[in-house]
């Protein structure tokens, strides 16, 4: 593999039964991660900067349709609520009423090589039309967003 690429997305999916899309990006990352939520911490911490901005124009968009701003405390990565946890995956996400969403963080070690496979899964569970409309709105930034942060902690930004 080089630099991050869009890998083939398992559904179904554990990390949400029922769950009808999900996509997944690879890097391979030279500094060694001791665990899925070191991680994903360096995930959110390397997204754009923009992504708060977009995150807070979100938040003011989805209210007047009863969708969950920011979910309450807790266990969390950056926003996220995390849902299960071990050392080699870390599952986070919450349910809403247009949609359900897990991102899922693994890590692999690569045979004979020093480098890990970090891979960050997206599933989604969609409830209606909203939650559709939603996902077609959010994709072009989703996977910006995505593959941004995964290139910057492949070359050690992270």
């Amino acid at each position: 593999m080089q630099g991050v690429c869009e890998v083939p997305a398992p559904l179904p999916h554990d990390a949400l039964p029922g769950a009808d899309w999900a996509d997944a990006w690879q890097a391979e990352v030279k500094q060694s991660f001791t665990s899925a939520r070191e991680a994903a911490e360096a995930i959110i911490e390397n997204f754009p900067a923009w992504t708060g901005a977009m995150m807070a124009l979100r938040q003011i968009l989805v209210a007047p349709f009863g969708l969950k701003g920011r979910p309450g405390s807790g266990d969390r990565i950056g926003i996220f609520p995390v849902v299960s946890e071990s050392r080699q995956q870390l599952v986070a996400g919450f349910n809403d009423r247009h949609l359900d969403f897990r991102i899922v963080v693994d890590l692999e070690e690569q045979a004979g090589k020093p480098e890990q496979a970090v891979t960050l899964t997206t599933v989604i569970k969609r409830h209606n039309l909203l939650g559709r409309i939603y996902l077609v709105a959010v994709m072009p930034f989703h996977r910006a967003i995505i593959s941004t942060a995964l290139r910057r902690i492949r070359e050690g930004r992270g």
